[in-house]
């Protein structure tokens, strides 16, 4: 991670590039959101059904995720895709097949919200691509139970960020540190998304993939309430220099990480 912790209140309008939605798809759509309004106080509206049933998450009235049901046969990975902000989804999807990339679904039309297309980057890592209607993405960050960070593991940076760099238009930091591969991305001068390079630390069964970190109040808590729900530890609870973070998995094997921020 970075020092890209900034709180942000309700917003519209996101830049080509940035992290704007993320969801998750599973089997047993009651069951996960019973979890997550355990862990997280998330209550849940229905949204667009093109891909079959789902609903936004909300927290406090604003939207922050979205949760649809996978149908009985297709036995996909589990796990949480951030989407991607873009004016022009289909040319986005173009540039993603241009540069090595591979569009699994889409560009469709999600009733009245916006048009979207699910795409994998050259090491095959799934990310999503939302083009705003009436739907403009997570209506509030910065407290407890909102995204706060999407960060792709990967076996090393400099490809794929070139290519994150060419789709989207972002800028590079890499980070300068002794043994440490990662790589902020940047838009306008902001930190919008990481690219951390692991190696041979990166999971066989997994591969490349994108992992969104949550805010929670107080992460050791937060890890004593996973476990009573049916969920499990990944990483205990450790400090950093951007606050106290750990890495769970969700009863339906969807891992994601929490952060407490150190304010």
């Amino acid at each position: 991670m970075t020092e890209a912790r900034e709180s942000a209140g309700p917003y519209a309008q996101r830049a080509p590039g940035e992290p704007c939605w993320v969801s998750l798809m599973v089997h047993d759509l009651a069951a996960t959101e019973e979890f997550y309004a355990e862990l997280f106080g998330w209550e849940f509206r229905p949204g667009p059904q093109q891909l079959g049933p789902y609903v936004r998450a909300l927290l406090d009235g604003r939207e922050v995720a979205g949760m649809g049901q996978l149908p009985p046969d297709r036995r996909l990975p589990i796990a949480w895709t951030p989407y991607l902000a873009t004016n022009d989804v289909d040319q986005t999807a173009d540039a993603v097949r241009l540069c090595g990339g591979t569009v699994a679904v889409g560009p469709l039309d999600a009733a009245e919200a916006g048009r979207l297309a699910i795409a994998s980057d050259p090491s095959g890592s799934v990310f999503g691509i939302w083009q705003r209607s009436a739907h403009l993405g997570t209506a509030i960050t910065g407290v407890p139970g909102t995204p706060v960070w999407n960060e792709l593991l990967t076996l090393e940076t400099e490809s794929v960020a070139k290519f994150y760099a060419t789709v989207f238009g972002y800028e590079q930091e890499p980070v300068v540190a002794a043994g440490l591969d990662y790589v902020t991305l940047h838009l306008g001068g902001r930190p919008v998304a990481g690219l951390h390079g692991v190696g041979h630390a990166l999971p066989r069964d997994r591969g490349s993939h994108w992992q969104t970190y949550f805010e929670v109040a107080d992460a050791d808590a937060t890890l004593r309430q996973v476990v009573d729900l049916g969920g499990r530890i990944v990483r205990p609870a450790h400090d950093s220099p951007h606050g106290r973070v750990a890495r769970v998995v969700d009863p339906e094997g969807a891992e994601f990480s929490v952060l407490q921020d150190p304010r």
